[in-house]
């Protein structure tokens, strides 16, 4: 079962079908054209070399469970690395090691056998975790829907001591359980020369914040440019823990974040070029793609991601000036908006089929409408000025009128003038998904946009975000209307929420009143490095003259 297909099934704080989610796991009778193997090549003369760094552990650890903490476990040193390489370990014998914070990469040893004879091999179990409730807690039974392969242990047998090891498979880490399973009762084993060999494309250090800055606002900025640097592999990987995939909608978060503070621009085309390989037979791209063993496209057609391939592409082009690549791609990113003009009725209002996945966030409740609605104009707007840039202006002359029409519609429709706020659906949901994404599209006066904004915030019955991906639109939508200290204060319960909870990367899922979120049934299948998280970094700069 793949993570989609988790999120359709079985009832779960995030689980179940709401408006402009699909109610198949996957897109069925999907006709693709044949992979672009122009873009293909493109894509793989951008892939970048990887840069590793070996890093020592700080030594060793031991959890002590506290019921007070949100993750319910403290650390407590429990020796130096001179304590660890003198530790013999006989079968039942462990240890937690620390790295002192996240990375993603190998890790590598010297095992040595300590008796009179290695006369059997050493079998050893290893957790690798990215928190402490990883190495604290037993990953089984597990309860999760995701596949279980994901969890981070391994049992490998080292047969000959002593023995040079390096795990052959990527991890994403900061703390390391070895468990010895058996060696025999001639002998015990020794650990030296531990080292995590940390990997990332990116490049150099992040630019530092104003020297004014708050010192919360500077640890978020540090932990969120640590998890875009992790997740800066070969592609812009969504978690480098589990799924480890190319997605449109991270991808826009992750490269609006590099380009403020670890610019790697071929990164950034490689991902374009790899996700414009692979359309449909109307034009319109997956909104995923698996890169290894080479790239493949995925099975997923949320219509919303297919928009922001067409706004990262702006932005690309914004942020580089690489025109040619921009040309390149020109038809691809107006084919997106093009097959989803379908979808807009005679009174200017885009419509969600039943069947169509519109992402916008992992909510149970949230009726998308609204914001679909929005973020297509949203779309539209960004497709011109990236026209314009580009010199294709008569390819969107009937843009202007397009744009004036969705607009008079979406405040005729989903503005309800009594309340204050936008609504979506049948049953009016105000959330703060319709407020952010209609600021963001810039429908109304900025008066208008900061006022919804304001009530939905107050609003008891405000559907709310589940997933940091939400969470950042909001924050820029409350930047955008000028509304500052909300977007700073949300911020700081958000992600200040995720680091006083002890994050060293910020996590896939994250809930101020739930810290243990478990969309997939288990917490230990959780990612907590993942990519739709790492926008504090950009929000910080961007919006820096408003905090």
């Amino acid at each position: 079962m793949n993570r989609r297909e988790a999120l359709r099934a079985g009832a779960s704080l995030w689980v179940s079908v709401g408006a402009g989610i699909a109610t198949s796991g996957r897109t069925q009778n999907v006709v693709h054209a044949p992979p672009v193997t122009a873009f293909l090549a493109r894509a793989e003369a951008c892939k970048p070399t990887l840069i590793e760094t070996v890093q020592a552990p700080l030594g060793l650890i031991t959890p002590v469970a506290d019921a007070t903490l949100p993750l319910g476990w403290t650390i407590q040193p429990a020796g130096d690395v001179a304590a660890m390489e003198d530790k013999v370990l006989h079968k039942g014998d462990g240890l937690i090691i620390d790295f002192g914070g996240h990375r993603t990469g190998h890790l590598s040893f010297d095992l040595i056998g300590v008796g009179h004879n290695v006369d059997a091999p050493a079998r050893l179990r290893f957790v690798l975790g990215e928190v402490i409730s990883d190495v604290a807690e037993p990953l089984h039974p597990y309860k999760g829907r995701l596949s279980e392969s994901w969890l981070p242990e391994e049992i490998v047998t080292i047969d000959y001591l002593p023995q040079a090891v390096k795990l052959p498979r990527r991890y994403a880490f900061r703390f390391v359980k070895i468990e010895v399973i058996d060696t025999s009762s001639s002998f015990g084993v020794t650990f030296k020369n531990v080292r995590a060999h940390a990997l990332t494309s990116a490049t150099g250090p992040p630019p530092p914040l104003a020297a004014a800055m708050p010192d919360d606002l500077k640890r978020m900025d540090v932990v969120a440019a640590a998890t875009l640097r992790d997740c800066m592999q070969t592609v812009f990987e969504d978690g480098p823990r589990r799924d480890e995939r190319l997605w449109t909608g991270d991808l826009r978060l992750q490269a609006l974040t590099s380009y403020a503070i670890l610019p790697n621009n071929d990164l950034v085309k490689r991902c374009l070029y790899l996700l414009a390989a692979y359309p449909r037979a109307d034009g319109l791209l997956p909104g995923d793609v698996y890169e290894q063993p080479v790239p493949v496209r995925g099975g997923d057609f949320p219509n919303d991601y297919a928009v922001f391939f067409a706004v990262a592409l702006a932005d690309y082009v914004q942020a580089t000036g690489d025109v040619a690549t921009g040309l390149d791609l020109w038809p691809t990113a107006a084919r997106q908006l093009e097959v989803l003009r379908q979808y807009i009725n005679r009174h200017h209002v885009f419509v969600i089929p039943n069947g169509m996945w519109v992402f916008v966030d992992w909510h149970d409740t949230l009726d998308r409408a609204c914001a679909m609605q929005a973020i297509y104009i949203y779309g539209l707007k960004r497709v011109s000025e990236l026209a314009l840039r580009l010199g294709k202006v008569s390819e969107i002359s009937d843009y202007p009128g397009r744009i004036a029409a969705m607009e008079n519609a979406s405040l005729k429709t989903f503005y309800e003038a009594r309340s204050g706020v936008f609504v979506s659906g049948p049953d009016r949901q105000v959330s703060l998904a319709s407020q952010a994404w209609m600021t963001i599209a810039d429908i109304g006066s900025k008066g208008r946009q900061a006022k919804a904004l304001r009530i939905a915030l107050q609003g008891a019955q405000t559907v709310r975000p589940r997933t940091p991906y939400l969470n950042h639109y909001v924050c820029e939508a409350l930047f955008l209307a000028g509304c500052n200290s909300e977007a700073v204060a949300m911020m700081r319960a958000y992600w200040g929420g995720m680091l006083k909870a002890g994050a060293d990367t910020f996590w896939e899922a994250y809930a101020p009143d739930t810290p243990r979120v478990v969309p997939y049934g288990d917490f230990h299948i959780n990612s907590f490095c993942h990519a739709w998280s790492c926008t504090p970094s950009y929000l910080l700069r961007a919006y820096a003259k408003q905090i």
